[in-house]
């Protein structure tokens, strides 16, 4: 099993792998240049909402590394840069309100070590949550399993071994999972390229299947479970997912199949009552009138791209965060 990591910090500066090029080039940009990262978050280079959490506080440590004295306006340059790259995962937002915290709480000098240590602790703390959120999603599994999942969370979409992702290899390793059935996810193919790339990593049985065969797979093959991630959950257990989660969260239901959300407790946004209080990204219609700048129909038509839905609680057998798994009705505090 080869180990994939999004995000690691070497000698002082981050190390990122371009996920736009995978899974044909294994591209990796280091750096401490804020706005390269704040770049890298926007053109999905880095993605994933744990992940690009974590490169936003490194972003804002690098931002002071020169730093001699607090500067609040420029802190707040750096910071609305960063908070204007996308604007639906939570723990972007999280982190950056942790890491403004920190830079409140220094005195004067060894601002820059103050943030990274910050910056550190929030990686640090995502690796440890992502361990427990694959122990806490043995739970979900009877028997051995076949699974659909959407988009990707893995290592990354993450600081550590992933959210969903990570329970499907906690799983295969305890003998529980005997093949992945992977929504390729339009657009942007983020499980065609990106949750394939970490299965064949971790030598899993997968299969990839367009987001419109979702449907005819669950009816036909014996599926026994879905699970996705998400980038933000409401109080009320409402969650945002990549675009399609909503709709396959609609097929399990009608087909009584158990549909779990994982996430790390960063994700849960209990200053939001209920999704419709998510704001959704909408992205540039190149997504979908191209694939890596190859046009697969004409440019001037014009086309509807949001990036996330809202998956309704009520339609979430269970939420598996680090902490527990927690089951509908979903009351977050």
């Amino acid at each position: 099993m080869t180990k994939v990591n999004a995000l690691e910090f070497v000698d002082d500066k981050l190390k990122f792998i371009n996920q736009t090029l995978l899974p044909f080039e294994e591209n990796y940009i280091v750096t401490d240049n804020y706005l390269r990262i704040a770049q890298a978050i926007e053109r999905l280079e880095i993605r994933g909402a744990p992940a690009i959490g974590i490169a936003a506080a490194y972003a804002v440590a690098f931002a002071n590394k020169n730093a001699s004295s607090k500067n609040y306006d420029y802190l707040n340059v750096v910071l609305n840069r960063l908070r204007q790259t996308r604007p639906t995962a939570v723990n972007l937002f999280w982190a950056l309100n942790e890491i403004e915290n920190a830079y409140a709480q220094i005195e004067c000098e060894n601002i820059y070590e103050s943030l990274l240590l910050k910056a550190l602790s929030i990686h640090n703390d995502d690796i440890k949550r992502c361990n427990c959120i694959a122990e806490n999603g043995l739970q979900i599994f009877n028997g051995k399993s076949r699974i659909l999942t959407h988009c990707n969370t893995g290592a990354l979409a993450t600081g550590g071994d992933g959210t969903a992702l990570n329970v499907i290899k906690n799983a295969f390793e305890n003998g529980l999972v005997e093949i992945v059935y992977v929504d390729e996810t339009r657009p942007l193919l983020q499980g065609s390229r990106l949750t394939a790339f970490e299965l064949e990593k971790a030598r899993i049985p997968f299969k990839i299947i367009t987001d419109s065969m979702a449907a005819f797979v669950i009816k036909n093959y014996d599926v026994d479970l879905v699970i996705v991630g998400a980038d933000r959950i409401a109080a009320n257990g409402d969650s945002a997912n990549k675009i399609g989660s909503y709709g396959l969260s609609i097929i399990s239901n009608f087909h009584e199949l158990p549909f779990y959300v994982a996430a790390p407790e960063s994700t849960i946004d209990v200053s939001i009552q209920n999704g419709s209080f998510i704001k959704i990204e909408f992205r540039d219609k190149k997504e979908i009138l191209n694939i890596h700048d190859y046009n697969i129909t004409k440019g001037e038509y014009d086309s509807l791209n949001p990036a996330f839905d809202i998956i309704p609680a009520d339609l979430i057998a269970g939420i598996i965060t680090e902490n527990k798994l927690y089951k509908h009705p979903y009351h977050f505090k």
